[in-house]
C-alpha cells in the first residue's frame, strides 16, 4: 500500500491519520465523561480533565496536519459515483467535522484563559488566549459543551453514512478508508 494517495484509495498516511483522529475524538471524549465519576478536587478527576485538555489540543494539531495532507494529496474516486446530492452532503458534513475538530479544543483553550488557567499539553502550560474573564468563560464553556453534544450526532452521521455506502449502495466509500487492502 502506497503511502500517499492513489487514484482509488487513501494511503497508509491518511487512513492513520483518520483512525488516529478517531481514537483521539473517542479518548477525549471518555476522559470527560470518566472525570463525572469522582468527586471535585480529587486527583483522579483534576488528572482526568487534564487529559481531556491535553489530548484537546492534539486533536488541534493533528487536524491541522490532517488538512494539509488532504488539500496536497488526491482525493480516491468512489466507484460507483453517488448522487450530486450525497457528495454535497459529504463535504458539507466534513466541513463540519473540521470545524468541530478546530474549534471545539480553540473553545476550551479559550475557557481556561478566561478561567485564568494555563492549558496543559504534554508537560507544557500553553498560554492563554484571552485575559481572565469569568463570565467570559462561563458563556464559552456553555458553547463548548454544547457543541460538544453535538459532535456526537457528526460522529454518528459520519459513522452511519459510511455504513449506508457499504453496505446498502455496494460503493467503495468505506473500502477506500479501511487499512490493509
Amino acid at each position: 500500500m502506497s503511502m500517499t494517495n492513489t487514484h482509488d484509495r487513501y494511503g497508509t498516511l491518511s487512513i492513520a491519520m483518520h483512525w488516529l483522529m478517531f481514537l483521539l475524538l473517542v479518548a477525549v471524549y471518555v476522559v470527560m465523561e470518566l472525570h463525572e465519576s469522582f468527586p471535585k478536587g480529587s486527583d483522579m478527576r483534576s488528572a482526568l480533565k487534564s487529559w481531556h485538555f491535553t489530548l484537546g489540543i492534539t486533536v488541534l494539531v493533528l487536524v491541522c496536519l490532517r488538512i494539509g495532507l488532504r488539500l496536497f494529496q488526491q482525493t480516491p474516486a468512489i466507484t460507483p459515483q453517488p448522487a450530486p446530492w450525497q457528495n454535497l452532503l459529504a463535504k458539507l458534513l466534513h466541513l463540519a467535522l473540521y470545524g468541530f475538530m478546530i474549534g471545539m479544543p480553540i473553545l476550551g483553550w479559550l475557557v481556561l484563559s478566561g478561567e485564568g488557567k494555563t492549558v496543559p499539553f504534554y508537560g507544557i502550560d500553553l498560554p492563554g488566549l484571552i485575559a481572565k474573564n469569568k463570565e467570559l468563560a462561563e458563556n464559552l464553556e456553555d458553547i463548548h459543551k454544547t457543541i460538544g453534544e453535538i459532535g456526537y450526532y457528526l460522529v454518528g452521521f459520519h459513522t452511519l453514512a459510511a455504513l449506508y455506502h457499504h453496505y446498502l449502495m455496494g460503493d467503495n466509500t468505506l473500502r477506500r478508508m479501511l487499512p490493509g487492502r
